[in-house]
């Protein structure tokens, strides 16, 4: 999606912000994340599984999003500052190089929702969905409710994910190799750190879950199948502690329009030129996230393979 021109109060904040070399309101939210991390797993682990879980669940989610914002320059304009600060895979799951690889491909707006072009696409080719079996068809199905993304889908994104890109591999993409060799140190400090502490490695594991299941809820309508690329992308205008812990990707038009701005800055940008944004996705848009789950729990969003996809 191209940004269009800037205009107003919009310009202006553009033309008014420049990069810092060090943005210090991200390294200390990232110094923050680490020190709950560490507090539920060292500190509140003896006290209270109950409380201890959630917590370092919330920590992972935001570490999640705190690597997202790595990937895209920050707080560091040197890249490699930048994967060294979130190297430790909290998650356990995600490979910082090839979340990055992905996610910058995903970028490439005009391809947005392709079930082969873009790697964060929840959408299937129509060939390939109607070759499943049945029970398959009813997982995804199911997956593409709120409440299956919450339940099954960290589970279901893992398996294709990780299936795809075994599938790279026996290619010869020495790329994804790579990215997932130097994943396993990553993993393994956290999981070495976790066995030294006083929770139990089966409930890290639940909490790493339980962290991967909230930040479904960001990625869960951030996009659409639409014809036009533009209105493809969803704006949440929501303020709560959700839109914090996904550091305001609920407006995720605006992030697509300006991937180089920090995540501090885009509610300044959407409310300085609202009409606008609204007008370039077509009004691809939800109050909050309580609409969301309001409309969505038990309902799908729409279908798993691709509508707008050609049948043949």
């Amino acid at each position: 999606m191209d940004s269009g021109a800037a205009s107003g109060p919009e310009a202006a904040i553009l033309r008014g912000r420049s990069l810092p070399r060090v943005e210090w309101r991200t390294l200390g939210l990232v110094a923050a994340c680490y020190a709950a991390w560490a507090g539920a797993v060292a500190l509140l682990a003896p006290l209270s599984l109950w409380l201890a879980v959630p917590v370092a669940a919330v920590a992972i989610a935001l570490h999640s999003s705190l690597t997202h914002e790595a990937i895209h320059g920050h707080p560091f304009r040197a890249g490699w500052l930048n994967a060294a600060l979130m190297f430790p895979a909290l998650s356990l799951c995600v490979p910082y190089g090839r979340f990055k690889a992905t996610h910058l491909a995903h970028h490439h707006d005009e391809t947005l929702t392709d079930p082969y072009d873009d790697p964060e696409s929840n959408y299937l080719d129509p060939a390939v969905w109607g070759r499943m079996t049945g029970a398959v068809q009813a997982l995804l199905r199911f997956n593409n409710t709120l409440a299956g993304r919450l339940t099954v889908g960290p589970l279901v994104g893992q398996v294709m994910w990780m299936a795809s890109d075994l599938r790279l591999i026996r290619k010869g993409d020495r790329s994804v190799m790579r990215d997932w060799l130097l994943h396993l140190p990553a993993a393994g400090l956290v999981l070495w750190l976790v066995a030294l502490s006083p929770m139990p490695v089966w409930a890290y594991l639940l909490a790493t879950y339980f962290g991967l299941a909230l930040i479904k809820i960001r990625t869960f309508l951030e996009h659409q199948a639409h014809e036009k690329a533009r209105a493809r992308t969803v704006i949440i205008e929501d303020r709560g502690p959700l839109a914090f812990l996904f550091l305001n990707n609920n407006l995720h038009v605006v992030h697509h329009m300006h991937p180089q701005v920090p995540w501090y800055d885009l509610p300044a940008l959407y409310r300085s030129n609202r009409d606008h944004y609204l007008r370039r996705n077509e009004g691809y848009r939800f109050r909050s996230y309580a609409e969301v789950f309001r409309r969505y729990l038990s309902k799908a969003k729409d279908p798993v393979p691709h509508p707008l996809w050609p049948k043949d």
